[in-house]
């Protein structure tokens, strides 16, 4: 199984960036498509972005497209999501999830997800 951390979260102004770095370790060696999700304090989890195993093919959920980035580097573990033009609609705990196959926007597709970061949109 692969386990995930997230870790980059923090405050941040309107219009501010911000990066999310997700280390992932364990049983890499198969083909697995990765995802950033995200829950609001009374709302449900919401999909923020998904990457293929490959990295070729990325999702994006409409409220976020063209101004959140999801990369990952193999080489290194980790997950990215680039944040750039945030809102304080963004502030939520993001967090990373992974499962073996194609990618997929529906969390609970995901069996595997790390504990989550927290993100504040704030001036």
């Amino acid at each position: 199984q692969v386990q995930l951390e997230e870790s980059g979260g923090g405050l941040v102004q309107p219009g501010g960036s911000l990066k999310l770095s997700c280390a992932f370790a364990g049983r890499t060696s198969d083909e697995f498509s990765m995802g950033w999700f995200r829950q609001a304090p009374g709302k449900e989890r919401e999909f923020v972005a998904t990457i293929s195993y490959g990295g070729r093919r990325t999702v994006y959920s409409d409220s976020v497209k063209g101004r959140f980035t999801i990369s990952k580097d193999m080489s290194q573990n980790t997950l990215y999501l680039q944040m750039t033009d945030l809102r304080p609609e963004d502030t939520a705990v993001y967090y990373c999830a992974a499962r073996y196959g194609s990618t997929t926007t529906i969390a609970n597709q995901y069996p595997r997800w790390g504990r989550g970061t927290q993100v504040t949109v704030s001036s």
